[in-house]
């Protein structure tokens, strides 16, 4: 398999993944539960833009995000780009995007999204999961990471916790995939506020 030449992602992981440590006080629950090789999407829930740190410290391997592209038109851009983010142009059905996560698939690596497509910013448990992730899972063969995060985003969080859960592959059709998905990762954030 080949290796995922992320170099600034390496470079930069052990910096700014100790700030995000020392800062948010995540606790991470499961994540020897990631597989260490073979293409995987991890998945889960959308609470805030630092979601993904939890996930990205929490394994070993380069994690590719699909990003809204808006972040690719800031004067961070250079920073999405070099860590190896997918822009995503959310008011079309961006193909381009779902052919450049494919290719990380099929080229065994990792894959970050969230099935709500957005932030949750509403008082509803969980947004509807979109089917992204389920259809990319099946398409590639690749095993689907769901995690669960809940919690504060505050200095020193008492309550900041990514749960992961066991890895599952698609069997079946899409429906049932993304329903046992949602309930899976719905499942974990109700584990980590009891």
């Amino acid at each position: 398999m080949k290796k995922d030449k992320m170099y600034a992602y390496r470079f930069l992981k052990p910096i700014l993944g100790s700030i995000y440590r020392f800062y948010y006080n995540p606790k991470i629950i499961g994540k020897e539960n990631i597989p260490i090789d073979g293409p995987i999407l991890i998945v889960g829930n959308h609470k805030h833009i630092m979601d993904q740190c939890s996930a990205i410290i929490s394994t070993k391997r380069p994690i590719h995000y699909m990003a809204k592209k808006e972040y690719f038109d800031g004067k961070f851009a250079w920073f999405f780009k070099m860590v190896g983010c997918i822009p995503v142009d959310r008011s079309i059905k961006d193909k381009e995007a779902t052919k450049k996560a494919l290719e990380v698939l099929e080229n065994g690596f990792a894959l970050g999204l969230f099935p709500e497509g957005t932030r949750n910013k509403t008082d509803k448990f969980l947004l509807p999961f979109k089917y992204g992730a389920v259809s990319m899972a099946k398409k590639t063969d690749a095993y689907l990471v769901p995690f669960g995060v809940t919690g504060d985003y505050k200095f020193r969080s008492h309550n900041l916790v990514m749960r992961f859960g066991k890895p599952f592959k698609v069997q079946g059709d899409l429906k049932s995939a993304n329903e046992r998905l949602e309930k899976e990762v719905g499942n974990l954030m109700k584990k980590n506020l009891q």
